[in-house]
C-alpha cells in the first residue's frame, strides 16, 4: 500500500487523553525484568530505577555472558529464563566520528540484536518489550521540534545512517509483532543522554561527556583555550539518564503505550551555550574557540513532547544540576580508575 507524501509508514500513534489514561498497575516485585545492556549509561540508570521500584528479579548478562548478535545464544537464553519484561538498552553507540568511521559495524550488531532479542522474546511468551531507539533516527531534515509521525517522511542525515537504519529497523519489528501477534512490544525514542556511567572516549564520546573530558583537561593542564567541533550554533537538547529511567518505567506502566514515542525535554541549547556551560561547572576559565573545518551534522534537533507529556510523565532534572552531577560522578570516576572510555 501507497503511504500520502510526507506521511509516515508507522500506523497512525495513538493520541491520549490525560484525563482517561488506562494503567497497568505494574507490581515491580512480581516481575522478572530483563535489562539489556546493563553496563552502559542507559541500562544501568534502567537498573537503578528497577532496585529502587523493588523489582522482583533483575536479570542482567554481560556481552561476554551473552552475546546478543549470537543468535542460537539469545534463543537460549530466553527459552531458560523465562522473562516478563523486557527493556532493551543494548547498542552500540557513539558520536559523529565514530558513527563516521565504523558504519559497517553500527549497523551490523545494532541490527543484530534488535531482530535476535525481539524475535526470541515472541517465541517465548515475553509478555512486554521495550526497545530503545533514538531521536538521531529521524530525518535530518525532519521539521522542528521533531514529532513522531515524521519518521521515514524523509533522507536521514548521513553522518549516522548506518545507527539510523539498524534502529529503525528494530523499531518497526516491534510495530510489526505487536500487530501481528498482539503482544505488547513498543518503542521508546530518547533524545541525548548524558549522566552517571557516560561514554568519555576523547574521540568516539557523544558531545557532551566529550566536553566535559576536554574542559577538565584543559583546566587540570591550564590550558588556554579549548576547541570544540564545528560552528557551535548547531541546537541539542539534553536529557539526564535518570530521567529516561524514570520515563521508560512510566512507560512500562501503561496498558496500551503508543507504538514508538519521544522521550527528552523538549526544549534546546546550542553547542557554544553547552560547552560554556559545561566549562562554567568543571571550572575552566580559558577561551572556547570553535573549529568550522569540523562537521556540525544537524543544526536542529528537538523533540515534541505532546504525546509523552499526555501520558503523564516529564523530565524533572533541569540541566544546570544535571550538569552538575555529571562531572562530580566523572570526578568520582577518575578518583577510582573506572572511568567508561569505550
Amino acid at each position: 500500500m501507497c503511504h500520502p507524501k510526507g506521511r509516515s509508514p508507522f500506523r497512525q500513534i495513538q493520541k491520549f487523553d490525560s484525563q482517561k489514561i488506562t494503567f497497568l498497575m505494574q507490581d515491580w516485585s512480581k516481575k522478572r525484568a530483563f535489562v539489556s545492556g546493563h553496563r552502559g549509561m542507559v541500562g544501568g540508570a534502567v537498573v537503578r530505577a528497577l532496585q529502587a521500584s523493588n523489582c522482583g528479579d533483575i536479570v542482567t548478562r554481560t556481552r561476554a555472558e551473552l552475546d546478543l548478535c549470537d543468535q542460537a545464544a539469545v534463543n537460549s537464553f530466553f527459552a531458560e529464563s523465562k522473562i516478563d519484561v523486557v527493556i532493551f538498552c543494548a547498542g552500540k553507540v557513539g558520536g559523529i566520528h565514530a558513527n563516521n568511521t565504523y558504519p559497517a559495524e553500527f549497523m551490523h550488531q545494532n541490527l543484530s540484536m534488535a531482530v535476535n532479542s525481539i524475535d526470541a522474546a515472541y517465541r517465548n511468551q515475553v509478555s512486554r518489550f521495550l526497545y530503545l531507539g533514538s531521536t538521531c533516527i529521524y530525518p535530518g531534515k525532519a521539521p522542528q521540534p521533531m514529532t513522531e509521525d515524521s519518521l521515514l517522511t524523509s533522507p536521514l542525515e548521513k553522518t549516522n545512517e548506518a545507527y539510523a537504519l539498524a534502529k529503525i529497523a528494530g523499531l518497526k519489528m516491534c510495530e510489526f509483532y505487536r500487530r501481528q501477534y498482539n503482544v505488547l512490544f513498543h518503542s521508546t525514542m530518547p533524545t541525548n543522554l548524558y549522566g552517571p556511567g557516560d561514554n568519555y572516549h576523547p574521540e568516539n564520546s557523544h558531545v557532551l561527556p566529550a566536553l566535559v573530558r576536554r574542559f577538565h583537561e584543559a583546566k587540570e593542564s591550564n590550558a588556554d583555550s579549548v576547541s570544540i567541533w564545528g560552528t557551535g550554533t548547531p541546537r541539542r537538547e539534553f536529557l539526564h539518564v535518570d530521567d529516561l529511567a524514570s520515563g521508560l518505567l512510566h512507560l512500562c506502566s501503561l496498558a496500551d503505550p503508543p507504538d514508538l514515542v519521544n522521550v527528552g525535554t523538549g526544549s534546546d541549547i546550542s553547542i557554544l551555550e553547552l560547552a560554556t556551560k559545561v566549562a562554567e561547572v568543571v571550572g575552566f576559565q580559558g577561551e572556547i574557540v570553535t573549529d568550522p573545518t569540523k562537521p556540525d551534522g544537524t543544526m536542529v534537533k528537538r523533540t515534541d513532547m505532546t504525546l509523552m507529556q499526555s501520558t503523564g510523565w516529564q523530565a524533572s532534572i533541569s540541566l544546570d544540576d544535571g550538569l552538575r552531577q555529571a562531572y562530580a560522578d566523572f570526578l568520582a570516576e577518575v578518583q577510582q580508575g573506572v572511568l567508561r572510555e569505550v
